[in-house]
């Protein structure tokens, strides 16, 4: 199994396992089979022929019920990635997800340059195949036809041959699949997930050591899950007492929330 080793700004070292061909090509079936579904079910469920008699010569109404209908599958990865935290219901199941090369969650930015780019990864030589079939060469039925599957595999073929099983779009957005098993060596860092746009409220966190911060996040996390206020006052006391900071949140949660993602933002633009 290829793995990704990413050195944080803090010099942690994590280890992701990327997910393989294998994996990925059975999620990508998964999301298919459901995108087939939907057709099936949109066929089945509703009379195209009253739409087409009730709209008897006028092409573009067709047309635009024709785009509406076919919307939620053309969209279909990249609403799910960005809705399910990099995740299609594909990937969800076989326990794989999206991120960005430096272990972060991807920017809505990426997700897009992704599902772009799948024109090239599953459909460039397809488009070779609707062009000359277009021109009804029907002699060349299998050639158009290898050249279809071709087309279909140029992912796939990137993703065995790459050394982080990128797909093409995955090179440009900067993003892998990794198994989201690992995700855990992520949290029991000093890590924090923090969006491009993040403001910072508390400068005199650079006081703090890496070290300082790993000991408030454990004990942050432990003391949020049995609901330890105690524990929660004493650590808010320690963090005041060391930087200096004067909470500007109402409760001790958000300011030690604010504390280790305001660390994180200033280490990591340092």
């Amino acid at each position: 199994m290829k793995t990704l080793q990413i050195k944080t700004a803090q010099n942690v070292n994590i280890n992701f396992t990327l997910a393989n061909v294998g994996q990925r090509l059975v999620a990508f079936l998964v999301d298919n089979l459901l995108k087939f579904a939907y057709i099936y079910f949109i066929i089945a469920v509703f009379d195209f022929n009253l739409f087409n008699d009730s709209l008897k010569g006028d092409q573009w109404s067709i047309k635009a019920i024709d785009v509406l209908v076919f919307l939620p599958i053309t969209f279909y990865s990249l609403y799910s990635e960005i809705l399910m935290n990099g995740q299609t219901i594909g990937k969800k199941l076989l326990k794989i997800r999206v991120i960005n090369v430096d272990g972060f969650k991807p920017s809505t930015t990426d997700y897009i340059i992704r599902w772009f780019l799948r024109i090239v990864d599953f459909n460039l030589f397809s488009l070779i195949y609707i062009y000359m079939a277009s021109l009804g060469l029907s002699s060349l039925y299998m050639l158009l036809m290898l050249i279809f599957i071709f087309g279909k595999l140029v992912g796939f073929v990137l993703i065995l041959f790459t050394d982080k099983n990128q797909r093409f779009g995955d090179i440009i957005a900067d993003t892998v699949v990794i198994n989201t098993k690992d995700e855990a060596q992520f949290s029991e860092t000093i890590l924090e997930d923090i969006k491009e746009d993040y403001i910072p409220t508390y400068p005199n966190v650079v006081k703090l050591t890496d070290n300082d911060a790993r000991i408030i996040k454990e004990t942050f996390k432990v003391a949020s899950k049995h609901n330890d206020y105690k524990t929660l006052i004493k650590l808010r006391s320690k963090i005041q007492e060391v930087t200096g900071i004067k909470s500007k949140h109402t409760t001790d949660k958000e300011f030690i929330d604010a504390i280790l993602k305001d660390y994180n933002f200033y280490t990591q633009n340092m």
